[in-house]
């Protein structure tokens, strides 16, 4: 396979990507690209792990070349080898895919958001110098078959207020720092700095002077190297949470014959890891997450409105960033320099 013109160390990457979905779809034959991310990025021996982005560069790079093949079904896709046997592609699609569709219904994901809601709002409830706001009032009066009644932890702060009053999942208070706002993401894309959840729950952040934090089940490093520069709190909880009602479903989705999700946690019991998180660690990372998020509000708000773009962001903090009026400022003084030489 041949490369665009990248760094060593992602094309050593890329091409351990590459052969990885070449064993991968050999062995499963038909696969979205969240199954794709799980077996590659997620599993498999520590140094042969593939972050996301750059397996996604690859398939694509695979694709173009007539190696792999995209499958729109039902708005979703999914990949294969070019070559693999029609009819065993089929057969794959057809085990698979009702899997699949269940882990799409609505139901079921409005049980999944509150899973891990519900698990963070356990690991509050244990106590620490925060208060929150943020409640489950009906959380022991039935199962998690049935969705539990939340009550929102308010929009406007002091007078300000989240655009279109939207909520964020918990507002914490420190006695020193002031407010933190908590997003909660239990999905099972990667929580990359460009997407479109991050800037929202930093708009809304800045929009009530709190300091973001977001809890998800996995974020690149990348993440954690662009927003802990900036003040953002982030944890990671190393697995997706299903509430105890769909556990049968938990064991399909975990199936490596079927969608592979092996890191699937069945109950909206808080583990171990999650729990000293917030109880221990997130009381002392709030105070020096607020002095270094005022420094970089300017350019956070920026970024979340859309203002400038995510390379325009970075350049900012490197302090590489240069606007548009400058480059045209420059390029004026080339061209008289041009012009006198």
């Amino acid at each position: 396979m041949a490369f665009p013109q990248i760094s060593k160390i992602n094309l050593e990457r890329l091409r351990i990507a590459d052969k990885r979905l070449g064993n991968v779809l050999r062995a499963h034959v038909i696969a979205t690209a969240r199954t794709l991310e799980q077996k590659i990025a997620d599993a498999g021996p520590f140094n042969q792990r593939v972050d996301p982005h750059i397996l996604t560069l690859a398939r694509n790079l695979l694709v173009k070349q007539g190696i792999i093949t995209p499958v729109l079904v039902k708005g979703m896709k999914w990949y294969r080898l070019t070559n693999a046997h029609p009819e065993q592609v089929e057969a794959r699609l057809q085990e698979q895919q009702v899997v699949h569709g269940a882990t799409q219904e609505k139901l079921f994901t409005l049980r999944l958001g509150q899973a891990a809601e519900i698990a963070v709002y356990r690991a509050l409830l244990l106590g620490n110098e925060l208060t929150f706001f943020g409640n489950y009032p009906d959380l022991d009066e039935h199962d998690d078959s049935t969705l539990y009644t939340k009550e929102e932890p308010p929009s406007a702060v002091n007078g300000r207020k989240t655009p279109g009053n939207k909520k964020l999942d918990f507002l914490l208070f420190h006695r020193v720092a002031g407010v933190a706002g908590v997003e909660v993401k239990n999905v099972r894309e990667w929580m990359y700095p460009d997407r479109t959840e991050i800037r929202e729950m930093i708009a809304k952040c800045l929009a009530i002077d709190a300091v973001p934090v977001l809890i998800a089940r996995r974020i690149p490093y990348a993440t954690f190297s662009v927003f802990n520069r900036c003040g953002i709190i982030i944890h990671q909880l190393y697995g997706q949470i299903y509430a105890s009602a769909d556990q049968a479903l938990a064991e399909q989705a975990r199936n490596k014959k079927l969608l592979g999700y092996h890191d699937i946690k069945v109950g909206n019991q808080p583990d171990a890891r999650l729990e000293h998180f917030i109880q221990t660690n997130l009381p002392g990372l709030i105070g020096a997450a607020r002095e270094k998020y005022e420094l970089w509000k300017e350019e956070l708000t920026e970024y979340a409105s859309g203002a400038i773009s995510y390379k325009e962001f970075i350049a900012k903090l490197r302090g590489t960033y240069v606007s548009p009026e400058e480059e045209a400022e420059q390029q004026e003084e080339a061209d008289e320099a041009d012009d006198h030489s």
